[in-house]
């Protein structure tokens, strides 16, 4: 494991996957942790693309591209490519680690180099995301990322979530891929304004996220603290997703920020293109509150 600190803040971070395993300040987490394998994708970076792509097949230029079944129960490709390899550790500091890694496999024609890197500061976590297409073609991607954000020492079901979404894209309950296009938020899905997370349920992509003062927030708050989910206007999408039972935890919420929805690699919905040659940058981050 590869440890970062500073002052008061400290992070942990897996090596296989480059993962966020720990971030907690004074002792206060603000993601859920794990002990050995991670539990539900906790903390996994999602690239090439995030979430499903429906029955793992895609095309590129005209071709047909096939990918692993990652999730055979469907017969979708789930969560990229990345998210099971031993990274390359290019830079290790006090406060700041960077890795890298190839992205290349089976269904994917043109090759990729992705980093990452993890920082921690007075304001608290900052994880930058980068992508330089290496091969000979244009290609699309995705980027994604799936924290189990918690508010401080709050139970989940005590906490409030508020989301930047607008909209929200319906899914096949059988299949988990999109049913439809996104449909502005309504009822009991829109968290524009802060609702408690008492009797949620959701496995669910939000859209049409909106910044403010330049970046994209999704906040938890609850009597034993409070967290923001920051990251740059790329990542429009949020996948929120409220299990039951993670591991020592019980009731937790991953609150996802990706650059695309599911399924983003048939629909063309928000995926980024890069040209031989070229790189992207983005980034995200954890900021406790008060």
């Amino acid at each position: 494991m590869l440890e970062i600190a500073r002052g008061a803040a400290r992070a942990v971070i897996a090596p296989t996957g480059a993962g966020l395993k720990s971030f907690e300040v004074a002792g206060v987490p603000y993601v859920e942790t794990y002990h050995d394998a991670p539990p539900m994708g906790s903390g996994a970076v999602l690239v090439p693309w995030p979430n499903r792509t429906a029955g793992a097949r895609w095309a590129l230029a005209g071709r047909e591209q096939r990918l692993d079944v990652t999730e055979p129960a469907r017969g979708n490709a789930i969560h990229g490519l990345v998210r099971r390899t031993t990274w390359d550790v290019v830079e290790h500091a006090a406060a700041h680690v960077t890795l890298a890694t190839p992205v290349t496999g089976a269904g994917w024609p043109v090759e990729l180099r992705t980093t990452i890197t993890y920082a921690v500061d007075d304001e608290g976590l900052t994880v930058t995301h980068g992508v330089h297409n290496v091969g000979a073609e244009r290609t699309p991607f995705g980027v994604g990322t799936h924290p189990y954000p918690r508010a401080g020492h709050s139970a989940t079901d005590e906490t409030a979530l508020s989301l930047a979404a607008t909209t929200e894209l319906p899914l096949d309950p059988v299949t988990m891929v999109p049913s439809g296009p996104a449909a502005p938020v309504a009822g009991e899905r829109d968290f524009r304004v802060a609702r408690l997370l008492a009797g949620v349920r959701l496995d669910t992509p939000f859209g049409g996220c909106e910044p403010v003062d330049g970046l994209v927030r999704h906040v938890l708050r609850g009597p034993g603290g409070g967290v923001e989910v920051w990251a740059d206007p790329d990542f429009r999408w949020v996948q929120v997703y409220t299990p039951d039972d993670f591991p020592g935890r019980g009731r937790a919420v991953a609150v996802e920020p990706m650059t695309c929805p599911p399924d983003a690699l048939n629909s063309g919905v928000d995926l980024l293109w890069l040209e031989p040659g070229d790189a992207w940058s983005g980034r995200w981050g954890l900021r406790p509150l008060d």
